[in-house]
């Protein structure tokens, strides 16, 4: 009886052996940059006109500009609240018609969690790479 059991034994310490080497899932957050960003017309930030994804780490989403909107990001590293406005040959009015704007998800592993209402669309869109979706 006693043989019966040795190649079970030694099959579990294999086994757990590879448990213990396999890495889980994600073990390096702090790899990821992907946020979800939406905008939507009034100071309430709902209903949602539209939404986008924007992955740094690795690059890709649905941002209809990903790279110039990473490059943004990591300037600021993922600190939205210190994106500058870009220069633009575009003047804006000072027409209130205002949009809101939220990005939620991860930058280099840390959380965002970003809410900002501005005055209308243009003002939006001249705020930085990041915001033109």
């Amino acid at each position: 009886m006693p043989k019966l059991f040795r190649p079970l034994l030694i099959a579990s310490g294999v086994l757990l052996t590879g448990a213990a080497i396999v890495a889980p899932a994600g073990a390096d957050p702090a790899a990821e940059s992907q946020v979800t960003l939406t905008v939507a017309r009034g100071e309430a930030g709902a209903p949602v006109e539209r939404e986008v994804a924007l992955s740094c780490q690795p690059r890709g989403g649905t941002h209809p500009d990903v790279d110039a909107a990473c490059e943004a990001l990591a300037a600021v590293d993922g600190d939205f609240d210190a994106l500058r406005a870009q220069e633009s040959p575009r003047m804006c009015t000072k027409i209130w018609d205002p949009v809101t704007v939220t990005a939620t998800g991860q930058w280099n592993g840390r959380p965002v969690d970003y809410t900002r209402t501005f005055g209308n669309s243009c003002e939006r869109e001249g705020a930085s790479a990041v915001l033109r979706f």
